[in-house]
């Protein structure tokens, strides 16, 4: 059972008083904040084998090995610590104590604010545990970024959500939706942000990370979650660093040739920019909350899943987000990478970046939209769309209202905004909408307007509402009859 109210010192208490739990603490980075809680809690040496904080780099790297390319707060460190300390615990205390305990390491590595206040204080936070004496282990892993502008607040929000971290993977790991809403147990989201978490081990066996990763964004503990292709959780800013990012933003339910030709033009010109460098660059497409939302029902997990499995079997990485305004998902990228990006967009898409209603509520309107959006190092691509006269609406033709014409033609002569040329004007007919009303429909024909291994994956697992099997070839044979009666 959940016990919101139950507060870190009386967490921290309960760990010591329970005799099974026992391991070890290894903080880098910002003191060790969250052994220091067992310790004032009371009852500490039943909880805790050893503490220890490698804080200089050379004695750090002697216990733990060096990193490639010399950074300390990243997740390599932190598994190579959690290892470590994990394997010593058991070695040494596991012939007198293992029948009877559930060993523990608790790790992690962080940097906090400096003196400055001039860095980005952020922090990789773990525990390698076991639920029964002599069982296996299991594994937590979170990141986080630390919203306080003053160090010893950090320091003391990274004691309390280990605390949280350490208490939930013992008391709540049969449900891990409880477990992750409890980290942020006092805490706020203007204190701490979680944007990576993933469960593993036996004990886990059946948890879904990318599912964790979408409740960590429908909580507002992050605004963007990110996965790789092979479908496994990512943390944004590790995996993006120094990349050259090109993302594509939609339904995608389901992708559609039109959206390959986007893509494929799209990147083709993005890679000719002079100041893009072909291996940095890592292609992604975002879903958004709002595009995930059918109406006004909540998200359905398993449609979320299924357009994530087919995204990433294109080689895509997938990123889920709460960044509605391109401007805000702009500045989201732009901490994440300083090289250049780019983003694929149809030209409705750019139609509604220009419409001044969605910026009401900021005190400079669109000029203070535009000038986060266009002064960062991004670049966007508009693929045209075809008018109901059967004409091409793009850049070229582009409705804009006469007082903010001046300021379209600006982006264009910078180089800010560019149509996507070498566009095949046969996919240019089709839209997500259609092609999902005649999946649904069984209707043959479907199966030519999406990839082809796309539409072997819907067929297979009957996405998208398509009927199965036996109900898809009845469907088949009744519309054949009914165009044979005609």
């Amino acid at each position: 059972m959940y016990e919101k109210n139950l507060g870190t010192k009386q967490k921290a208490l309960r760990i010591n008083l329970d005799r099974r739990i026992y391991g070890s603490f290894a903080e880098i980075g910002a003191g060790q904040e969250t052994a220091a809680y067992f310790f004032k809690a009371g009852g500490a040496s039943g909880t805790i084998a050893k503490t220890m904080s490698a804080y200089d780099m050379t004695f750090s790297d002697a216990i733990y090995g060096t990193e490639e390319g010399g950074r300390y707060v990243v997740e390599s460190r932190l598994m190579k610590m959690l290892n470590r300390e994990y394997n010593l615990v058991e070695k040494r205390l596991s012939e007198k104590r293992g029948v009877d305990s559930t060993f523990f390491a608790f790790a992690n590595t962080v940097v906090a604010l400096n003196f400055q206040k001039t860095n980005e204080s952020h922090g990789w936070i773990g525990l390698q545990f076991q639920l029964t004496p002599m069982g296996p282990t299991n594994y937590v892993v979170i990141h986080v970024r630390m919203r306080d502008d003053e160090n010893l607040l950090q320091q003391q929000a990274l004691g309390i959500i280990g605390v949280n971290l350490i208490y939930g993977c013992y008391y709540y790991h049969k449900s891990p939706e409880i477990l992750l809403m409890s980290l942020m147990d006092d805490l706020t989201v203007d204190r701490i942000e979680i944007d990576m978490v993933r469960f593993s081990g036996p004990d886990f066996a059946k948890v879904d990370n990318r599912l964790m990763s979408l409740r960590l964004v429908k909580n507002g503990f992050t605004d963007a979650a990110l996965f790789g292709s092979d479908g496994g959780v990512l943390q944004p800013s590790e995996a993006l660093y120094k990349k050259h990012i090109l993302m594509m933003r939609g339904r995608l339910r389901p992708i559609t040739n039109v959206h390959i030709d986007l893509i494929s033009n799209g990147q083709r010109q993005f890679l000719a920019e002079e100041d893009v460098d072909e291996s940095k660059v890592v292609l992604i497409s975002e879903l958004t909350l709002h595009n995930l939302k059918a109406g006004d029902r909540d998200i359905d997990e398993k449609d979320f899943l299924d357009r994530v499995d087919i995204l990433c079997s294109l080689g895509h990485m997938v990123m889920i987000s709460n960044h509605h305004e391109y401007y805000r998902l702009v500045a989201y990228l732009s901490r994440l990478t300083k090289l250049k990006s780019g983003l694929l967009l149809g030209s409705p898409n750019l139609q509604d970046i220009f419409e001044e209603k969605h910026y009401q509520f900021l005190q400079g309107g669109i000029l203070e939209s535009f000038a986060t959006l266009f002064s960062r190092k991004v670049k966007l691509y508009i693929y045209p769309t075809l008018q109901p006269d059967g004409s091409v609406y793009s850049c070229e033709n582009f409705r804009v209202p006469d007082h903010l014409r001046p300021l379209f033609q600006y982006l264009i002569v910078n180089d800010k905004i560019e149509d996507i040329k070498n566009y095949n004007t046969e996919h240019m007919h089709i839209t997500t909408d259609s092609v999902l009303e005649m999946i649904k429909r069984g209707e043959p024909g479907w199966e030519k307007l999406v990839p082809e291994n796309v539409a072997q994956i819907i067929k297979e697992k009957a996405l998208f509402g398509l009927p199965s099997e036996n109900n898809y070839v009845d469907t088949v044979k009744q519309i054949h009859q009914a165009v044979g009666n005609l």
